[in-house]
């Protein structure tokens, strides 16, 4: 009888560590999203500002009169 209930108990424990890992995975994958998110915010911005102002921007890099 207690080998049953040291079972039980083992089982019990290893279902509440997998809903901690699965927590955490979750948790750590919207982290992720999070910062996907933001990363593709800045490079758009970015790609927006070369697409109005491309001239200028390579322009501003270019020397002129042979400097």
């Amino acid at each position: 009888m207690p080998q049953e209930f040291a079972h039980t108990q083992s089982s019990s424990q290893k279902q509440d560590t997998d809903e901690q890992l699965n927590d955490v995975s979750m948790a750590a994958q919207a982290e992720t999203d999070a910062a996907v998110d933001a990363l593709d915010a800045v490079l758009d911005d970015i790609e927006s500002t070369l697409e109005s102002n491309a001239e200028e921007y390579v322009n501003s890099f270019v020397q002129k009169g042979g400097e």
